[in-house]
Formats: structure tokens, C-alpha cells, sequence
């Protein structure tokens, strides 16, 4: 399954943007560009980025045609079909950022599930990444091995786990003090449906977590692309006698519904 874009978080601090337009959309594009930090410019910036926001159709489709004959990547409001990058909806715990992106289809979407997941995600989610943060390198010393590393990280991170996300509280600290290696195995998943929303939230978890994936040739794409995009995927009927750690994927159903 392809993507319509690849999410990217790009830096913007001290770089200009040209924003183009007037009124609300354009003002509202402007405090989200000022809030990353970029230099809101005019035409004729040597910018890489462009947001044009002219509700007239003529001129807007003009103004993208000149930008875009500079080699600027331009986000129109209003025009997905004009777009090279379009501006999601965010979830802000600083440093964590989330971002919810339609590609164009629906930003009244975007901006409900942003709403849903304000609810959800915790305040001192920020602090607990500026805590991994600070410690990084002593998580490294403590698990060198990067497979080790993510399988900690994991468990701590899981439902109930020392770190979880979504509870507040989690001390960095306090886990690393008593953080156990977490030993690597072979496990077996056995898919009964081809839809990756009937995965169990430890399967996902798996899926999340291992480096090296085994799975029949008949494993549906849309179950792989919930693995790490870094994990090895490895096509065989059988995982092998001696493959160490990793996932090995079987199935129980027919996706094409021929048995």
C-alpha cells in the first residue's frame, strides 16, 4: 500500500517561508509558520517553502506556477490538487509533536481526531521524552545492543509498563535504576484476518518492536507495513530452526477467501 506523502517534521527556525494571501487562512497560516520559528517573507525570498493563500482562483493558480517554476514546494489552502506539502493538524507536548494529515481530503477531520487525541495523550508526555532524552546515554551503556535496547524500551513503554505514555508519572530515572535486559525469542503470530485493526494490541506491539520478520508469501502487505519500516522482512514457508529473535507470521485464513 503506497502512501500519498511521506510525513516529514522539517526545522524552520530562522528560514523563509513565503506566505502569499490575505484574511484568515492566510493569517492562520501565518501563526502556525511563526510558532516553528520560520521567517514569514513575501515572493521573492529565497525560500524553499511557499504557502499561498489567495482565495481568488486565477491568481492563486498563477502565484503557484511562478513559485513552482523556482523549484518552491507549495502548500495551496483550499486546492490539494496544487499541493506539494500540506500543513496537519497538531498535537502539541512539546518536544512531542503529533501530526494528523488527510492529505488535503479533509481538514475538519484532522482537526477532530486532534481533538480526540487531546483527551487522550497526557500532558507529561514532553517530560518524558526530555527525560529518555537526557539519559540517552546511559540507556546505551546499559543496553549497547540496539535489538536490547528497543525490547526494553518496549516493555517499559507497553500498557502498564514502568514508562507508559498514556499514565503520568513515569520516571526515567527510577526505571533505568531497575531496568532488566529483556531477552530475545522467536514468536509465532498466527493471523486470522488479512485487516490490521484485528491485530491484538500485543501482536501490534510485536509487530512495533521486531527487528526480523518471518512470514508466509501470502501475509498481506497491509499486516507488514505495521512492522518498523527498519525491521528485516524475510519471505519463507517456515521460519528457520536456528533464526534466533525476531516474529515469525503464519496465517489461519485465505485472504482472497478461497479457503
Amino acid at each position: 500500500m503506497s502512501w500519498h506523502s511521506l510525513p516529514l517534521f522539517v526545522r524552520l527556525a530562522g528560514r523563509p517561508v513565503i506566505l502569499l494571501g490575505e484574511g484568515e487562512p492566510a493569517d492562520a497560516k501565518r501563526r502556525l509558520l511563526e510558532r516553528a520559528g520560520a521567517l514569514v517573507s513575501g515572493e521573492e525570498a529565497p525560500a524553499a517553502l511557499a504557502v499561498v493563500a489567495i482565495e481568488d482562483e486565477g491568481e492563486a493558480v498563477a502565484a503557484v506556477m511562478r513559485l513552482r517554476a523556482r523549484g518552491v514546494l507549495i502548500n495551496a489552502v483550499d486546492r490539494p490538487d496544487l499541493c506539494d506539502f500540506t500543513l496537519p493538524a497538531i498535537v502539541d507536548r512539546d518536544p512531542v509533536l503529533v501530526a494528523i494529515g488527510t492529505g488535503g481530503v479533509s481538514a475538519g477531520l484532522a482537526a477532530a481526531l486532534r481533538q480526540r487525541l487531546e483527551t487522550i495523550l497526557p500532558a507529561g508526555i514532553g517530560a518524558l521524552a526530555n527525560g529518555l532524552f537526557a539519559v540517552r546515554s546511559a540507556i546505551k551503556t546499559r543496553y549497547p545492543d540496539g535489538g536490547d535496547r528497543r525490547r526494553a524500551l518496549g516493555a517499559a513503554f507497553a500498557p502498564g509498563g514502568a514508562l507508559d505514555p498514556l499514565v503520568e508519572g513515569g520516571a526515567v530515572e527510577h526505571w533505568l535504576a531497575g531496568a532488566a535486559a529483556v531477552a530475545g525469542e522467536l514468536v509465532t503470530i498466527t493471523l486470522t484476518s488479512a485487516d490490521p485493526d484485528d491485530l491484538t494490541l500485543r501482536q501490534a506491539r510485536l509487530l512495533g518492536q521486531a527487528d526480523r520478520i518471518f512470514h508466509r508469501a501470502d501475509v498481506p502487505v497491509a499486516i507488514l507495513d505495521r512492522a518498523r519500516a527498519d525491521a528485516i522482512r524475510i519471505p519463507c514457508p517456515a521460519a528457520p530452526a536456528a533464526a534466533g529473535t525476531g516474529l515469525s507470521l503464519d496465517m489461519l485464513f485465505d485472504p482472497s477467501g478461497r479457503r
